[in-house]
């Protein structure tokens, strides 16, 4: 798997508290081992974000990203509070 991170993505990780930054590292190794675990919540979004995909590294805490070839490619795109991102 190969990650890509958009720099919309890198600025908002420079933001975050060093608290949540460790969640996002912590999610994105969960991500690189199994995109699917069940720990992730990872699933499709719609209306204005339609084909692109979340998961979750905290209760309110979201990773948006695009995924290419079975998981070949993925592109972290954004991050933020569920209310920011969506």
């Amino acid at each position: 798997m190969k990650i890509i991170y958009h720099k919309i993505f890198e600025k908002q990780f420079k933001k975050l508290i060093d608290k949540d930054k460790y969640k996002i590292f912590k999610a994105i190794e969960i991500f690189v081992e199994n995109p699917h675990n069940i720990n992730l919540n990872n699933h499709k979004l719609h209306g204005s974000l339609d084909g692109k995909r979340v998961i979750s590294a905290a209760p309110d805490l979201r990773l948006v990203f695009e995924e290419f070839d079975d998981y070949t490619l993925v592109i972290f795109l954004d991050l933020g509070k569920h209310n920011r991102v969506y």
